[in-house]
């Protein structure tokens, strides 16, 4: 529809009905008005896959690997392929409008949602940012780009004030959500929860009103962080349009229109409001004749092929000595240690996490691509804080209609409700979810276990009763330390409570099982998020015992692969990190490993940054991110040279503690203000103007091919840079060029060539004055360019 056409349908509403139309029907929908033909919207995260409206295991999506495994590509023609997926994604489960992409920056590695943003650099996140954004609105779906602004950090981000002086925040933190209004025009983009210079994001005038739909024309919906809205007047005016989400908002209930009726907003406001809600609903289809295409098909097969490639194309080789990557395919003993090789971290933690179909772990990828070698696991350490979930295939419904825990609704009576069948991993609930009158849970599922000591554990807030074979073994409150007052703090820090229970003869059934009941009555059974998790182990964990199992298959073995990493507890939404260390005695691992087998491929399996102390003496460095739903037959592939690890880092590693840019408490707000005193710079831009080299440059990753700069001149506005491929398999390069002083990206372009083959490259680069330098990395510049 053209404007005039979106205008006439807004005069056939009445103050009342434009004002509802502006907050949540529920959680993730919208007021739908049938007297204009306008349906209700459906909104869903997120960056890494579109999860649809519920937090259910049962209801697949596709996983993605995290952003910064994208931007790791470098490569425009890649992420805007991941874009359409999300598009296809978002059409085949009838959704409008997807919250993605984050593109707030890395300005700290110890930013707990570091995973979910693409770089450190504005430029970099701009040019990654606006390829997802078009992927995604060519399949007529709204991307989201958030969160708009000076959202790098999470500890007390509902509340800090973010105190950026006015050049900073222009050149870095506005700069690549410009960008993507520029060259994208996305349909809607999130305001943040925190302020920045005294005033709340959803208020905040200057920013949105000035800045987003003034100075940069953007005619999209500007949509609050879930729970972001906290005036009514105050956010109308700020130029918030959408208080997200229903049913209980700050506009709900009549508010907002009593505004307007007051003079408090004014009606031209209110109906910019609206008229940008109808750009939105006629734009993504939701006006006129119905042109759903939801589908009840689970996620398409033919999309795994695609996911595999564009995870193998994010890894970053950072050290291959020798060339001990690619493996021999002939290789004959392959050693496979570490938690995350069958644990792996595929996503991280909070609002951004899918339910994959399947994830395949490292330990399956390589033992599908070698089926002639002697493939063999140990776990070596344990790092992650909660016990390991259930394997579902284990455990049985005790009504016998499949595997997984049988969950009953029990009303005030213990009366049963509605039941289900659901999985294993930790079960989440939004507020409405649960069936009317429920009180409490219970959730069952029949063990094989063997008799002696076991270690169970339950995780959630409220309070846990646990049967075991018919005999109570636990009855406690568990409650989170300290205050809570993040929304999804019970999903993203739950606080687990631990038992032993010897189990005897008498407690296992004919066929070796037990029956283990959890009843679990929630803190607060209104609450926006009910979580409630079980865990098991069948023995105690000997440290010693489990290390040495580990150096002797590393010994025995003619390839050590050693896969170390963080998890979703680490890197998460609502928490920041408090170290740069790989938790537990991760390194301890990889340094004796590496002691006792000079074959060793160390692969990281993290979102941010970690210190690598055993870096210099590893022959071989591979960092994955967390790499989705096909992440174990990606690194196979990458392994064995069936694809090149074509990533690019899009953030700086350190190599000490103390070379950390922005370190704690960097990111921690005094006083509620969050100060950026190091200004513009972060990453890259920092270590190269105090001197100091870093862990891995941003930009550096090896291939498996070596690469000659041999010329580079100015070409029109651009840079034409010539280059040779001067190993002996086929690659992919990525040429980037800087400004030399001070130091800042400037352009990048991908460029492949066959073996000794030469090949020629235009990069287009940012406007400007001062000499530009190209190489492979902001650590490796070999060419300079006056201009």
């Amino acid at each position: 529809m053209n404007e005039d056409e979106l205008r006439s349908l807004l005069g056939k509403l009445t103050v009342e009905e434009k004002a509802r139309l502006l907050t949540g029907a529920d959680f993730w929908t919208l007021h739908p008005m049938p007297k204009i033909g306008l349906r209700g919207l459906v909104l869903s995260d997120g960056p890494n896959g579109v999860r649809g409206t519920t937090w259910d295991e049962r209801d697949a999506s596709l996983l993605l690997p995290v952003a910064s495994g994208l931007a790791a590509t470098w490569d425009r023609d890649a992420v805007k392929r991941a874009g359409e997926l999300f598009g296809d994604e978002a059409v085949r489960r009838g959704v409008h409008v997807v919250l993605a992409p984050a593109i707030n920056l890395h300005r700290s590695p110890f930013g707990g949602r570091h995973f979910e943003n693409f770089s450190e650099d504005p430029l970099l996140t701009g040019v990654i940012g606006a390829q997802i954004v078009k992927g995604i609105q060519s399949r007529g779906v709204a991307a989201t780009p958030k969160h708009y602004v000076g959202n790098e950090s999470e500890t007390e981000r509902l509340t800090y004030d973010a105190m950026i002086d006015e050049q900073t925040l222009r050149d870095c933190y506005l700069a690549p959500f410009r960008r993507i209004v520029d060259d994208a025009q996305p349909w809607a983009m999130m305001a943040a929860y925190n302020s920045v210079n005294g005033h709340t994001m959803t208020e905040h005038s200057v920013l949105v009103n000035d800045v987003l739909k003034g100075e940069w024309g953007f005619d999209g919906v500007l949509v609050s962080d879930w729970f972001a809205t906290r005036t009514c007047a105050a956010a109308a005016n700020g130029g918030l349009d959408l208080a997200m989400p229903g049913p209980r908002s700050p506009w709900s209930d009549g508010a907002l229109a009593k505004a307007v009726e007051a003079g408090e907003v004014s009606a031209e406001v209110l109906d910019d409001k609206v008229l940008r809600l109808l750009r939105l609903a006629d734009r993504v289809g939701a006006l006129g004749e119905d042109g759903t295409t939801k589908t009840q098909d689970g996620p398409p097969e033919q999309a795994r092929a695609v996911i595999r490639e564009l995870t193998a194309r994010g890894f970053v080789l950072l050290r291959n000595e020798k060339s001990l990557l690619p493996l021999d395919a002939g290789v004959g003993k392959v050693a496979v240690i570490g938690e995350n090789a069958t644990f792996p971290a595929v996503q991280g933690g909070g609002s951004s996490h899918v339910s994959p179909p399947h994830v395949v772990t490292p330990l399956e990828g390589i033992r599908k691509a070698l089926p002639e070698a002697e493939v063999q696991h140990q776990r070596g350490v344990r790092h992650r804080r909660l016990l390991d979930p259930i394997p579902r295939d284990l455990l049985l419904d005790p009504r016998g209609e499949g595997s997984g825990l049988r969950v009953e609704y029990l009303d005030e009576k213990g009366e049963v409700l509605d039941g289900e069948l659901r999985g294993t991993e930790r079960l989440t609930w939004q507020f409405g979810a649960l069936p009317e009158g429920t009180r409490k849970l219970r959730m069952s599922g029949e063990l094989p276990v063997e008799v002696g000591e076991h270690v169970f554990g339950v995780n959630g807030t409220g309070h846990f009763r646990v049967e075991v074979s018919g005999r109570e073994v636990l009855t406690t409150d568990v409650q989170a330390e300290g205050e809570v007052t993040d929304p999804l703090g019970d999903m993203l820090a739950p606080p687990e409570q631990r038992f032993n229970v010897v189990l005897v003869d008498s407690d296992l059934d004919a066929k070796g099982r037990v029956r283990l009941t959890v009843e679990f009555t929630p803190l607060k059974i209104d609450a926006d998020l009910i979580c409630v998790g079980v865990g098991h182990r069948s023995e105690r964990w000997d440290d010693a015992t489990e290390m040495e199992a580990a150096l002797r298959a590393a010994r025995e073995s003619d390839v050590a692969v050693v896969v170390v990493g963080t998890h979703d507890e680490v890197e998460t939404e609502g928490r920041d990190r408090i170290s740069l260390d790989l938790p537990g005695a991760q390194n301890e691992l990889v340094a004796t490993v590496l002691a006792v087998n000079p074959n060793t491929v160390v692969v990281v399996n993290a979102g941010g940054p970690v210190l690598m102390p055993w870096a210099a003496d590893a022959p071989a460095v591979l960092w994955t991110w967390f790499g989705g739903q096909e992440y174990g037959d990606a690194l196979a592939d990458v392994l064995l040279g069936k694809a090149e690890p074509g990533g690019r880092l899009p953030t700086t590693l350190p190599a000490e503690l103390a070379d950390v840019p922005v370190p704690l408490p960097g990111v921690q707000p005094v006083d509620g203000e969050l100060r950026y005193e190091e200004g513009p710079l972060i990453g890259y831009r920092a270590y190269a103007a105090r001197g100091i080299t870093p862990g891995f440059c941003f930009g550096h990753g090896l291939g498996y091919t070596t690469w000659s700069y041999d010329e580079a001149t100015l070409d029109g506005g651009g840079v034409a840079v010539k280059l040779r491929n001067t190993g002996d398999r086929a690659g992919r390069e990525v040429v980037q060029v800087y400004t030399a002083d001070p130091l800042q990206l400037a352009g990048f372009a991908v460029v492949t060539a066959e073996p000794g083959a030469e090949a020629e490259v235009t990069v287009e680069v940012e406007p400007g004055e001062g000499d530009l330098r190209v190489g492979p990395s902001a650590g490796d510049l070999r060419l300079d360019v006056g201009r």
